[in-house]
Parts: C-alpha cells; sequence; structure tokens
C-alpha cells in the first residue's frame, strides 16, 4: 500500500475564505491540533509579506514547533521576488518556502511579462539563495491545470527544469478549479510518467464540486501528496476538504496515510469556531445530519439488523449515529431515543406521541430528543417533567454605553438564590448571573458549546424565534430547543430545559407521576 502525504492548507489557502481572518493565537491552536492530534504530514501557515500581524503569527507558530521537532512540517508560501520572500520568512523562523510560480504560458506572458527561460532562470536564482540559507523548496505551478489545457510543452519545460533542483516537492495545482476527474487522471498521469522521481503534490479547488472526485483521479494517476483545508475552507468554492478525503481515501482507494481520522470533527469544530463558517448540516462526514437517520423505515431496519448501516461508521470519526425527530419520524425512531432517555412507553402512548412529533414536523418545527419528555407531558397529560429548578424571575436591562446587566432569581429544589452579573450581551449577562448561582453551591455546569437561532423570513417583528443551543456536561452532547418572540427569552427557556434535564439525570429521575 502506498502511503500519501497531506498537507493542510487551511491556515494560508483556507484562510483566503471571504471574511475568515485566525489570530495568532487560533493559528497556534489549529496548527497544533493539525500535526499533534490529527497528525497531519505538514501544514502551510502563511503567506509571506502579508502583514506584521501574518509575521507575530508566524513566529509564534515557530517558536512552538522548534521546541516540538516539527518545524520542517510548517510551510510558508513566498514569491519569485529576489530575495523578499526569503528573508521575511527566515525574519519569521521557517525553514520551507512553497515558492509561488507560473503554471501556464498565459499567466507568464500576461502577469510577468517574460519569456519561459527568464522565469526559470529566475526561480533558480531564488533556490539557490534559499539553499544557503537552509530553507527547504516546495514550487507551486499556479494555473497548472490550465497549463496542461493550452500550453502543456511549457508545463514540460519547467517541470523538466525544476526537476534537475534541489526542490523537495513540485506542487500542481488546478488554481481555479476548472478540472474534470478525466482532465485530472489524464494531467496527473503525464506527470507521473513522464517524471517518475519527482514527488508531486495535487492541491484542488472545488468550483465545479469536483475537488473530492479529482483528488481520486489525481491518487490513482500516482500523485504522491494532496493538499486539503479543513471543512472545504478556501478562495471562492473552497479547496478538497481534509475529512471527505480521508475518508475516499480509506475507504475507496486503500491507501495509507497518517491521519489519525477520530480527530477529524474535533478539527472541524474547531475551524468552524474559529473562521465563524457555519459546517453545513449535510455535510459527509462533518456535518450534524451525517450520521443520522431521519426515515421511521431505516430506523426500523436499523432495529432488526442494521440494515441501513455502511463503513463509514460514525464511532471512526468520534461521532454517534442518531435518529431524527420529525414528520417522517416512525415508532423506531423515536423508540429509539426514548431508550437512550430511559423512557419506556406502551403501544397506545407511543402512538399518541408519534402523532405529535409528526404533527410538529408539519408546522416546520425543529425536535431534539431532549423534547420529547416535555411532548410526552403534554400529550399523555399524567406525567409531567420534575422540574427541581424554576425560574422564579429575571430581569435584564440594556443601557447606552453599560454593559448589558442581569439579575436572577432561581428556585432549586424548593430553595431560592439570586444573583446579579454583567455580560457583553444580555443572554451572557443573564448565564454569568447562572453561573454565580451554581459555583456558590458548588454545582458542576455544563459548556455551551454551540448556539444556533432560527428566525422566520418575511420581516415580521412579532414572528416566533427558534433558539437551539448544544451544551457539553462530562463528556456528553446534548441539544436544548426554546421557542419565543423575543431571541433572549427563547434562548432562556432552552436554557430552563437544560438545568431540568441535568439535574433530574443527576438525581436518576427524567418523569415523575402526577
Amino acid at each position: 500500500m502506498r502511503t500519501i502525504e497531506v498537507m493542510d492548507t487551511t491556515l494560508r489557502d483556507g484562510e483566503q475564505t471571504t471574511g475568515v481572518s485566525f489570530n495568532d493565537a487560533e493559528k497556534l491552536a489549529i496548527a497544533r491540533l493539525l500535526l499533534e492530534e490529527v497528525k497531519v504530514n505538514r501544514i502551510e501557515v502563511a503567506s509571506a509579506r502579508v502583514s506584521e500581524g501574518e509575521l507575530k503569527a508566524v513566529k509564534r507558530l515557530t517558536k512552538w514547533a522548534e521546541q516540538h521537532n516539527c518545524l520542517e512540517r510548517i510551510e510558508v508560501l513566498g514569491f519569485v521576488d529576489g530575495t523578499v520572500s526569503l528573508e521575511w520568512i527566515e525574519d519569521a523562523g521557517a525553514k520551507v518556502i512553497n515558492l509561488l510560480t507560473k503554471g501556464s504560458l498565459k499567466h507568464l506572458t500576461g502577469q510577468l511579462r517574460k519569456t519561459k527561460e527568464e522565469h526559470l532562470s529566475d526561480i533558480k536564482g531564488v533556490i539557490a539563495e534559499a539553499e544557503k540559507r537552509g530553507i527547504a523548496v516546495n514550487v507551486y505551478l499556479e494555473d497548472w491545470s490550465n497549463g496542461m489545457l493550452s500550453s502543456p510543452e511549457y508545463v514540460e519545460y519547467m517541470v523538466d527544469g525544476l526537476s534537475k533542483t534541489s526542490v523537495s516537492r513540485i506542487m500542481l495545482p488546478d488554481t481555479l478549479g476548472i478540472l474534470n476527474p478525466d482532465q485530472t487522471y489524464e494531467f496527473c498521469k503525464s506527470m507521473t510518467s513522464k517524471f517518475p522521481d519527482v514527488h508531486f503534490d495535487f492541491h484542488a479547488h472545488n468550483d465545479y464540486d469536483l475537488s473530492v472526485a479529482n483528488v481520486y483521479f489525481a491518487l490513482k494517476a500516482g500523485i504522491k501528496g494532496i493538499h486539503t483545508t479543513v471543512n472545504g475552507l478556501g478562495e471562492r468554492a473552497g479547496n478538497a476538504p481534509l475529512a471527505s478525503i480521508i475518508g475516499v481515501m480509506n475507504d475507496h482507494l486503500k491507501v495509507e496515510s497518517t491521519i489519525n481520522e477520530s480527530k477529524l470533527t474535533k478539527i472541524s469544530s474547531m475551524v468552524e469556531t474559529f473562521s465563524g463558517e457555519r459546517i453545513p448540516a449535510n455535510k459527509p462526514l462533518t456535518g450534524e445530519n451525517v450520521f443520522t437517520q431521519c426515515s421511521g423505515v431505516h430506523a426500523d431496519g436499523d432495529s432488526k439488523d442494521n440494515l441501513y448501516f455502511n463503513t463509514l461508521l460514525p464511532e471512526r470519526f468520534g461521532r454517534v449515529r442518531r435518529y431524527a425527530l420529525g414528520k417522517t419520524s416512525g415508532k423506531a425512531n423515536i423508540k429509539k431515543n426514548l431508550e437512550d432517555l430511559g423512557i419506556e412507553l406502551g403501544p397506545e402512548d407511543m402512538k399518541k406521541v408519534t402523532k405529535r412529533v409528526i404533527e410538529l414536523g408539519d408546522k416546520k418545527e425543529n425536535v431534539t430528543p431532549e423534547d420529547l419528555p416535555y411532548i410526552i407531558s403534554d400529550v399523555l397529560k399524567t406525567e409531567k417533567i420534575n422540574k427541581r429548578i424554576k425560574l422564579k424571575n429575571y430581569h435584564l436591562s440594556l443601557v447606552q454605553g453599560l454593559s448589558p446587566l442581569a439579575t436572577v432569581s432561581l428556585q432549586i429544589n424548593k430553595e431560592t438564590f439570586n444573583e446579579t452579573s454583567v455580560g457583553d450581551g444580555q443572554y451572557d449577562a443573564f448565564m454569568k448571573a447562572l453561573w454565580k448561582i451554581y459555583d456558590k453551591l458548588g454545582k458542576t455546569h455544563p459548556v455551551l458549546s454551540d448556539y444556533w437561532v432560527s428566525i422566520p423570513p418575511g420581516g415580521k417583528t412579532d414572528a416566533l424565534v427558534e433558539t437551539v443551543i448544544t451544551w457539553e456536561y462530562k463528556g456528553q452532547e446534548f441539544k436544548t430547543r426554546g421557542l419565543d418572540a423575543d431571541q433572549t427569552e427563547a434562548a432562556i427557556k432552552g436554557t430552563l430545559k437544560m438545568l431540568n434535564i441535568i439535574e433530574n439525570k443527576e438525581n436518576g429521575v427524567i418523569l415523575k407521576a402526577q
């Protein structure tokens, strides 16, 4: 089995996503997770000469990398500009330059106004200077895909010339994301056949949604390294997503890599948080819905013989299989969720609850597993949620020029506690006052890991706002939902649900008979 090298460029090409910018602390956190836990081979972290902030970030990264003996795995994009990029990279403490050169005759003549001989000579000058400074060189052939389409003789001339230098890798980018899988295979095979001793990387873009397919065929053609970004971040439509590529490599190509796929969800979530770019719910491998069955028929088949399982088992990626609740839910979906909650219902009660879940789905309301006890309480009228924690009252104030203030009065097992706090927003102030009460009582509390607000379109100011909050508590993740005309009120309702769920679980009780 071949071992494929994975270079992740989230911190360079991924940061070229419109509106995305990582600070130095975020870059270091992402780099550490990619190298130490995900175990990618290399990471591209910046472009030379961008800004003082970028220089500071790279210095912090290289200092950490040197202390952890992985400095050679940190790469910086540089330019054919004499010694300017090399001096920037040297000042940053990096030891690898990814030199951006022209991979198509059109780019060469249209942008540089030089001959191919002049350009190759300039590149060799930078390579020679890099050798003197102890900096390793990889070369990008920018617009290589267009070069193969319109000027293959030029591409061959450049690769032939570069292959006779000390360059470590020649990197073949589909810069504008124009290739289809057939072209990718043909062009990559041409490179690997004519230059079998050269280490080629393939760098895909996703403009036609073909990046994963193109990487697949590049590897089939003998390419030794591929470039990815976490969550497919990148210019325009983005780059080949790391998680999807690893799934394809492991399950379809059967090639080796160093990647620890159980950490892919963790890095995906971190990059989602730092970038502000939400992961689509249906995104392969890392999206929320990927390991969720919605159809009742599927849940029934899984109950009987795992009939709707495939090789993409959620446990491989640090996930769990879930069964959605909505209008296509059957009794099997609801039964599986009730089992997780420790609730048993008889056949008639199950019919009533299933009917209510379907009704809510028809109204386009989201139903989380944590909503089920409340639905049961409402439908059956014979049982109720055991509300050990009640919000007696609260006061929120927002004054221009002052921090938002919250005063909370909370009843826990019939004893009342009061606390006041300021925050960055009204809900933040509310939560800080809440946790002050918990801290005084020595009670552990969950961590809010995601906050999602859905506002119906149409511009109606009295429309109901749905807030779904994801919590992490003692290694488990769960969601609670609140519905109200006011966003903060909706969030507070969802929070109160969470407090009672945890309190009841801690006391081994979920439902209590009237």
